[in-house]
């Protein structure tokens, strides 16, 4: 049975005897699996073609040739011989210093609990064998290996979650333009393309986690995507484990799908009450690699701290994105930025990893002090050392069992209830330099309410 035909036969096939059907009412019942609540931080990698010309960002094809970007255009006219296609930069995506081990020895050391590599962004290029992509994949042309499969390997080895990015469209696929022109009540390029890619990567890689995008410009009924993710829960061999965000059609963000997504760094400002993600990138002009970044567009590693604080508080979690090189390696800054997050997640991962919102996510309103809790304990996570080294917390409610400690320190921590400044904390006093990190620290309260 081919493998479009066994696509087609899963679309088609009855499910009035499946768990969920393919419907939102029930696709949206699904309890979300434990594991991704609980792990709170993951590393988003955006790597394909778009890391060849490595100009502006990932959508560089469509500010090329799409839109015609005056800078976009300028920049091929300046560098590159007339006649030049987009197609040509495959053979450059070499990949040749891409050593799996490496990347997933960082992202453990980053603290991450879950990697999503992209498998294929808007420009159709696949970083696996896909059976229907023939020719612009990476064992066709470029590295010649499958990127996805050698990283799933590496990552598995140390335990963390497998997520993949995978794009619904194609901005200059043939049948995806058709279906457009035909206002997308033809599905030529969802059963020819979309669908019998997803499918492949599920069941080839296992993932626990599909990150879906490009979805916007067409509904579900054009995707398939409920039919997709009832196969997805009920039959697939991830079926128990594997998570979705909610990018699976056009209006689909912020109202269906497992987590939500929303938009591309999204805060809320509020606890949500479904389950979210913030996913941003260092860079904050792209999220492919750019050989014109500057040190002034990249976030700082306090600016990162503070926003998985942020970010968990309210009950999220915490996606951050690199662009590797064409060459297949992480940017030294990147890996910088990352290994601080680890040293500070080494400290103070008992306030984020497992964590649950508080009944208070940040103290007074204010942007200094934010609140987790996990089992009785309930944490204080401060981002300016008060001068003073007095911590003045008006939100938790001591008793006398009450028993305060600072993680990544010995020693109970003395503190009393004073008139009009609540409960006040007496932090350690540490000679200038000598504190083990730097963005955050984090009070440990155990008997408060």
């Amino acid at each position: 049975m081919s493998l479009l035909f066994h696509v087609l036969f899963l679309l088609a096939a009855p499910t009035l005897w499946a768990q969920y059907t393919p419907d939102w009412d029930s696709l949206d019942a699904r309890p979300l699996p434990d594991w991704y609540d609980e792990a709170k931080f993951g590393i988003f990698l955006h790597w394909g073609v778009f890391s060849v010309p490595s100009y502006g960002s990932e959508w560089f094809w469509w500010h090329w040739e799409g839109d015609h970007s005056a800078d976009y255009v300028n920049f091929m006219k300046k560098n590159y011989a007339p006649g030049a296609t987009y197609a040509d930069f495959a053979p450059g995506f070499t990949a040749e210093f891409f050593d799996p081990d490496v990347w997933a020895e960082l992202f453990e050391a980053a603290g991450a609990k879950y990697v999503v590599l992209t498998t294929k962004h808007h420009e159709g290029f696949t970083n696996w064998e896909s059976p229907v992509s023939w020719n612009w994949n990476s064992v066709d042309t470029g590295p010649r290996r499958d990127l996805v499969g050698d990283l799933a390997k590496a990552i598995r080895k140390r335990k963390i979650r497998y997520g993949l990015y995978h794009s619904l469209m194609e901005w200059f696929h043939p049948l995806y333009l058709s279906d457009k022109k035909n206002g997308f009540k033809t599905q030529d390029f969802v059963n020819a393309k979309t669908m019998p890619e997803l499918y492949d990567l599920v069941t080839k890689y296992l993932p626990d986690l599909v990150w879906s995008d490009g979805d916007w410009e067409a509904p579900d009924t054009y995707w398939n995507s409920t039919y997709f993710l009832s196969w997805l829960y009920n039959d697939s061999p991830v079926k128990d484990t594997v998570v979705v965000n909610d990018r699976w059609c056009q209006n689909c963000s912020c109202h269906h799908g497992g987590f939500y997504n929303c938009v591309d760094k999204y805060k809320p400002g509020v606890l949500p009450d479904h389950k979210w993600e913030m996913c941003t990138s260092i860079d904050t002009y792209s999220w492919g690699y750019r050989r014109n970044m500057e040190v002034d567009q990249l976030m700082g590693e306090s600016s990162i701290i503070h926003e998985l604080i942020q970010t968990v508080s309210y009950g999220g979690n915490y996606l951050l994105n690199v662009g590797p090189t064409k060459e297949g390696t992480i940017a030294p800054i990147f890996q910088e930025r990352l290994y601080a997050v680890g040293k500070w997640l080494t400290l103070n991962g008992d306030a984020i990893y497992a964590s649950k919102p508080w009944r208070v996510q940040q103290e007074n309103d204010t942007s200094n002090v934010w609140y987790t809790s996990r089992d009785s304990k309930v944490y204080a996570i401060f981002l300016n050392w008060p001068q003073n080294n007095m911590l003045n917390l008006h939100s938790p409610k001591p008793c006398e069992q009450t028993n305060i400690t600072m993680l990544g320190f010995s020693g109970d921590l003395k503190w009393q209830v004073l008139p009009d400044k609540g409960l006040t904390i007496y932090l350690p006093f540490i000679p200038p330099g000598s504190l083990p990190v730097e963005a955050a620290w984090t009070i440990q309260m155990e008997g408060v309410k």
